[in-house]
């Protein structure tokens, strides 16, 4: 019932109650109370260390299904990056996940931030690291390198490029692929010219007082003086857009083998967890959780992972049995698919192979329909619809006053 009501597109606890009720009448001839509050009991009883077991499971079995050739250049590559999700203002959850500085006393929600790992090949959520706000993205990341194997490659922005990381994540033979951070314009020495905007240079250690607060004196002393990456430098040139500059490190320092045109097609695929993570919050309405307390609100988050990796999951055999490229498959059609072909699925069928052909039809209806191929499309982070013209709750519930003209409220332009 939990899963199913993550699914929902309302996500309220009523919505699901009834669906079971309606399931209890049709299927065992029963009935039973319509409060919410046995539902909500027995979800506080779940335990969050099984919650966690159920997602690393299918995160495993999914895993296990991936097909090697989807691959980079031979290496499973992880993409990483950070957001924040929203929940119910409550004494409980602002202790844990207190709402931003900036904004007023009972004007605000608590904010939890997270850091995701996903792979690019099947677009799982393999494993996530949360914290409040004031927590920062790469301190979130570290809690993640368990997740990393040998001869992985660790995609990612430049707010995840450090020296450090760059030097611990290859004694764990983990490469790195990431933007180059903004402020490294010092401390750098080229050594070879590899091609046209291409190059290896020298990255040099800071001094020990300088070092990263979570790297102990010892620890920084030991490193190596210096740390050698390549640099690539890509010019992104699309028609009626300012030409723009990026420039890649990266710890793979063999040409032939990661060519620079591959290295900058797969920091572009990188645009591919902003998506992921889209999905998840818009999409599936994980944007804003709805729990009252931080132990609910956590297995909440859980369960949404676990929901969006079982679509993950679906979405996999669509495009495995009807040899449709995963990236062209819908996620919010399969959602939408799910929830109208459960009912069917969850009768009992007459004939023993009736259940498997029931599920290679729907298979094939989220197949049929992909997303159109349009690269280089843009769309704007604007609203056409208006919202509506309320006042911003800009005090404490108590303080404020509400205006008597709603039409005519405008905010003020200081």
């Amino acid at each position: 019932m939990f899963l199913s009501q993550v699914l929902e597109e309302d996500g309220a606890c009523r919505e699901t109650l009834r669906k079971f009720l309606a399931w209890l009448a049709l299927e065992k001839n029963k009935s039973a109370s319509p409060r919410t509050a046995a539902y909500c009991k027995a979800r506080k009883r779940l335990r969050l260390e099984d919650v966690e077991d159920v997602h690393h499971h299918v995160v495993r079995n999914i895993e296990g299904r991936a097909n090697a050739k989807d691959w980079w250049c031979g290496r499973p590559v992880k993409v990483i990056d950070g957001s924040s999700v929203s929940m119910p203002d409550t004494p409980a959850n602002q202790d844990k996940y207190p709402q931003p500085k900036t904004q007023q006393p009972g004007c605000g929600f608590p904010v939890m931030r997270i850091v995701a790992v996903f792979s690019l090949a099947t677009g799982v959520l393999l494993d996530l690291a949360k914290g409040p706000l004031s927590v920062h993205e790469r301190p979130l990341f570290r809690k993640l390198w368990d997740r990393f194997e040998p001869g992985d490659v660790a995609l990612a922005d430049c707010g995840f490029c450090s020296y450090a990381d760059f030097f611990y994540l290859r004694e764990r033979g983990v490469d790195s692929v990431m933007r180059n951070h903004q402020r490294r314009k010092k401390g750098l020495t080229p050594l070879k010219r590899l091609g046209k905007n291409d190059r290896l240079v020298a990255w040099h250690k800071t001094k020990v007082h300088q070092r990263p607060k979570w790297v102990s004196k010892a620890r920084w002393e030991a490193m190596p003086e210096r740390l050698t990456v390549r640099e690539l430098t890509v010019h992104v040139d699309v028609p009626g857009f300012r030409t723009n500059t990026i420039l890649i490190v990266t710890t793979l320092l063999d040409p032939k083998a990661f060519p620079p045109r591959a290295l900058a097609q797969l920091y572009r695929r990188r645009w591919a967890v902003e998506l992921y993570l889209r999905h998840i919050k818009t999409t599936m309405g994980m944007d804003v959780l709805r729990c009252k307390s931080p132990d609910m609100i956590e297995k909440e988050l859980w369960m949404h992972l676990i929901a969006y990796n079982l679509i993950r999951a679906l979405m996999l055999d669509a495009a495995t049995a009807y040899a449709v490229h995963l990236e062209r498959l819908s996620l919010k059609g399969t959602i939408a698919t799910i929830r109208q072909w459960a009912p069917t699925l969850a009768k009992p069928q007459s004939e023993p192979e009736g259940p498997a052909a029931l599920y290679q039809l729907m298979l094939y209806y989220i197949a049929a329909d992909p997303v159109p191929n349009r690269p280089d499309r843009t769309e704007p982070r604007a609203r056409k619809r208006r919202p509506k013209n309320y006042q911003l709750l800009n005090k404490p519930r108590r303080l404020f006053r509400e205006s008597q003209h709603r039409n005519r409220y405008q905010k003020s332009k200081s």
